[in-house]
């Protein structure tokens, strides 16, 4: 690196952060990425005594304001491990494509980024909160968690913001994606960030027992999963069972998301892009292989297998031309959940693809939904 750039002993933690960004590739298995590599060689410099351990001494002059945030365990020393989670999450966050950033939010609103809800955790396990500007009431929240066929998405493009402006705390999740762990990893580190929110309701200024789940396609079925599963042990991060804070929530907005992976190619209708039993489609890789022949992975992982009585109330919003996600995997969850007794309700778009589903009209009705049952 030395040899390439000319770097002042003062910017050469952040040149080697712009550096790890861009060499970012997702990997499997167990060889070091690039980030990693790039980002123990960093590490070597800077630990000037060789000790395997930086203290605020060994860090650039410009970076010093960062120690604390990367200092995860608070013993005033960084060590690799968490010198790696902290580049790790750099490169994460790197804008890709046509991402935007935050739209502009109202003013006054405080926010908490890369907040992580798992201790110790992989560097997808945290999320960004927003609290409106307000008094010391406590509020609802609304937590959106995205899709990108449990492979891709990113936390930043939360179009829940807009209730922010309506009474509402957003809190918008990362969450691991099948290329870093299986289903059910994904779940339990939504399970995660719930319980997470709930035990740090003073801080953002949450009501605990007010907690509104949205998602859309991936994230849809993530949210559902959310509804229905509700005390399922086994869909919890080990230890969860010590804390005094449960992963239940109060209402459930799901975009879209599918339901029973098993049924999908036979309720398509319209083409797609998808063979949905393919070894390599985005359910089996969530599932860890192909769907038709890992059908009891394919249960667990399905939002219907959990309904009972006691889920919360749901809205369900599908394009009946949606070429990814067959209309039926809504369908059959709007049956059961009826059938059982839950306050479910079912938005069939005419014409409507794989969403986005945003007009304002959509928006309103997302509110006046989450209003109903968040704000009794």
């Amino acid at each position: 690196m030395r040899s390439v750039f000319v770097c002042s002993c003062r910017s050469l933690f952040f040149c080697g952060l712009f550096l790890l960004g861009c060499l970012y590739q997702p990997q499997t298995g167990f060889s070091q990425s690039p980030t990693e590599q790039a980002g123990r060689a960093q590490f070597d410099r800077m630990d000037r005594n060789q000790d395997g351990r930086l203290t605020p001494d060994e860090i650039p002059v410009r970076s010093k304001g960062l120690f604390r945030k990367i200092d995860t365990n608070g013993d005033s020393l960084i060590s690799l491990e968490e010198h790696l989670r902290f580049v790790n999450l750099r490169a994460v966050r790197q804008p890709r494509g046509n991402q935007q950033p935050d739209r502009r939010l109202p003013e006054g609103v405080e926010v908490s980024r890369d907040v992580f809800y798992v201790k110790d955790g992989h560097a997808r396990q945290t999320l960004d909160v927003y609290v409106p500007a307000q008094t010391d009431a406590k509020l609802p929240v609304v937590v959106w968690i995205h899709g990108g066929a449990w492979r891709a998405g990113d936390k930043r493009n939360c179009p829940a913001l807009y209730l922010l402006k309506h009474g509402y705390v957003v809190a918008s999740i990362n969450y691991r994606l099948s290329q870093h762990a299986v289903f059910p990893a994904q779940i339990q580190d939504c399970k995660a960030a719930i319980r997470f929110l709930k035990s740090n309701a003073d801080r953002f200024q949450i009501d605990p027992k007010k907690v509104g789940v949205w998602g859309s396609s991936a994230g849809g079925h993530l949210v559902a999963l959310l509804g229905t599963s509700g005390g399922v042990v086994e869909l919890e991060l080990p230890g969860a069972e010590k804390s005094e804070f449960d992963s239940t929530v109060q209402a459930v907005c799901d975009y879209f998301g599918p339901t029973d992976f098993t049924q999908m190619n036979e309720q398509t209708t319209i083409k797609g892009p998808i063979d949905h039993d393919a070894v390599d489609s985005p359910e089996s890789q969530l599932i860890g292989g192909a769907v038709q022949k890992n059908k009891e992975k394919a249960e667990a992982a399905s939002p219907l297998s959990y309904v009972s009585k006691n889920d919360p109330p749901f809205l369900i919003v599908h394009g009946d031309r949606d070429p990814l996600v067959p209309l039926p995997q809504s369908e059959i969850l709007q049956k059961k959940l009826k059938a059982t007794g839950v306050n479910s309700e079912l938005i069939i778009i005419p014409g409507g693809g794989h969403g986005p589903f945003k007009s304002p009209e959509r928006l309103e009705q997302v509110q006046r939904f989450f209003d109903k049952h968040l704000k009794r």
